[in-house]
């Protein structure tokens, strides 16, 4: 399965203890499925029949909160003005009373009613990308207000008509996921963030290494050009004793770094004694151009 399967599979066997919390998840459910031409009873028991899962959830909830008999599998006229007037939904039934999601616990499950119908998440391993696509501007204006409560900062997009709201950063879905509850999800994207956080790191050091490396050796290379320069054209012997001497050692010695040439001198040098020299020896190779 994705990732954003597995995360709803793990919010799906979470059904709240209280029936406040319970109340709230079934409002999440509710506000996402309903849409704007099918808004009655026959409208809404058809979206929650759609996906396996959420039909279970969904009665599941209605069993645990509608108080009219033992077991709901299907809403009657009756039923109906009952699930609008318990969960305090909007006209539409995009939106319910703030009063039902008042509480940190309930806006958790609120959300997470709201992502098992229209959540996904992008493959970590590709990319971080949490979002919940919803029906109505109202929806998605109370789904970003709720979501905020938990110090994230969701952003909103019209996309083909409906809504999304989305996060984009790692952090801030690990911490999403924890919201909602999906503890086993938020330590297999930690995991998966370390292994690529430590992938970058070494990248970014190998990378470094290279560039370090391919540097000393260009110098390396002109330094070498143009002492051969300068003996072909004037002969090392009629340089001053300190020139010829580092001149000599560096063809001596093509590879070594200048901090480590200096040791070959007697008595030795530091690096930027090495490369004062060197310098020298370039200009006097650039006159001889």
């Amino acid at each position: 399965m994705s990732f954003s399967r597995d995360v709803k599979a793990e919010l799906f066997e979470i059904i709240p203890k209280s029936r406040h919390c319970q109340l709230a998840e079934l409002a999440g459910i509710i506000t996402s499925v309903a849409k704007a031409s099918e808004v009655d009873k026959n409208g809404l028991l058809t979206q929650l029949q759609m996906d396996d899962n959420i039909s279970r959830k969904g009665f599941t909830l209605l069993n645990k909160t509608l108080n009219i008999r033992d077991s709901v599998m299907s809403l009657n006229e009756d039923d109906y003005i009952e699930v609008k007037k318990m969960l305090q939904l909007s006209e539409d039934m995009h939106t319910v009373d703030e009063i039902l999601i008042q509480q940190p616990c309930c806006k958790r499950s609120f959300i997470r009613g709201a992502f098992e119908v229209s959540g996904s998440i992008s493959d970590p391993n590709k990319g971080y990308h949490f979002e919940i696509v919803c029906n109505a501007k109202a929806q998605a204006q109370q789904l970003l207000s709720t979501i905020k409560f938990f110090d994230l900062d969701p952003k909103m997009v019209e996309r083909n008509g409906k809504y999304v709201v989305y996060l984009k950063e790692g952090a801030q879905i690990v911490e999403m996921l924890r919201v909602m509850g999906a503890a086993h999800s938020v330590m297999d994207l930690e995991n998966i963030r370390i292994v690529k956080e430590v992938r970058g790191t070494i990248n970014r050091k190998v990378n470094c290494e290279t560039a370090n490396i391919s540097k000393t050796v260009n110098a390396a290379v002109r330094q070498i050009e143009d002492i051969r320069l300068i003996d072909q054209e004037l002969g090392l012997y009629n340089l001053p004793d300190q020139l010829q001497e580092i001149a000599e050692i560096r063809l001596t010695h093509p590879d070594t770094p200048l901090g480590d040439l200096g040791q070959y001198l007697d008595p030795p040098i530091g690096k930027s004694g090495v490369n004062h020299r060197l310098k020298k020896l370039s200009t006097i190779a650039e006159s001889l151009r």
